[in-house]
């Protein structure tokens, strides 16, 4: 589809609606905020809740719907999550149980929504400052790794951080830094720079989600916290049900990216 890089956010979640854009969602509806969907019962919605309080990096929370409530009212004023996110992940007591493209034949009353910040949506402030996006520039799905960094458990959830890795030229990185610090609602500034070992990362070559990336000689790899933390979350907690968004595959808001910078 040669021209849904121009279009609105409006416009993509109509195409993805329709079944006519399944794919990652990284370099679309530049200048929108992007957010990580976790669905859950509402039994697990506090303890969810509570978790995000307690882990804001990995899961800063940009909107969270009532009980059974399947539209957004802040990100958007007409989306439906059941049918406007490219490809959805079911996880059933902590295993992926199939990946699909809407969840409406699935959903109940008593489905908690939660809508996370995504890094996808500070990557605009990075190109605009001229500091290359390696995900978009090959066209792949960005990189992401399970590390070693524990988040601070809630209620029955708890687990590892996902992180987002690109590579940043060394001459770069502390503007990456202070770009990415001005978007504290999608991760904010990185959580590691440098040696991936150091927080539990083996081989940057094998993302646990995503596609890996050229890293050129004079870059350093730089990690930012990511929404698919919760899946990583959920294997470990193992709830009867958690429905998310498939790494990568986003929803799109019409909200702007500066709207949620801090000046």
């Amino acid at each position: 589809m040669k021209n849904i890089n121009q279009l609105l956010p409006k416009q993509i979640r109509s195409l993805i609606r329709k079944g006519r854009w399944s794919k990652p969602t990284a370099g679309l509806a530049m200048g929108y905020a992007q957010a990580n969907l976790v669905i859950l019962p509402g039994k697990y919605a506090f303890d969810f809740l509570l978790f995000c309080q307690r882990n804001p990096k990995p899961c800063p929370l940009l909107e969270v719907l009532e009980s059974g409530v399947h539209r957004t009212s802040f990100l958007s004023s007409d989306a439906d999550i059941r049918t406007d996110i490219p490809r959805y992940n079911i996880y059933r007591r902590g295993r992926l149980e199939d990946t699909v493209k809407e969840i409406s034949d699935i959903w109940k009353s008593d489905f908690v929504t939660f809508l996370l910040g995504c890094s996808f949506s500070f990557e605009e402030a990075l190109l605009r400052a001229k500091i290359s996006v390696r995900h978009i520039e090959e066209n792949k799905n960005v990189p992401m790794f399970i590390s070693s960094i524990a988040c601070k458990s809630a209620g029955v959830f708890h687990g590892p951080m996902v992180v987002t890795m690109r590579p940043i030229p060394s001459d770069k990185v502390s503007q990456a830094v202070q770009i990415t610090s001005r978007y504290v609602s999608v991760h904010g500034a990185p959580v590691h720079i440098g040696d991936p070992l150091k927080i539990g990362i083996r081989d940057l070559k094998k993302p646990d989600f995503g596609d890996p990336v050229t890293i050129k000689k004079d870059e350093i790899p730089v990690f930012w916290a990511c929404g698919v933390t919760p899946q990583a979350v959920m294997m470990k907690a193992k709830p009867d049900l958690c429905i998310t968004h498939t790494p990568g595959h986003m929803f799109i808001s019409d909200l702007l990216n500066e709207e949620l910078a801090i000046l």
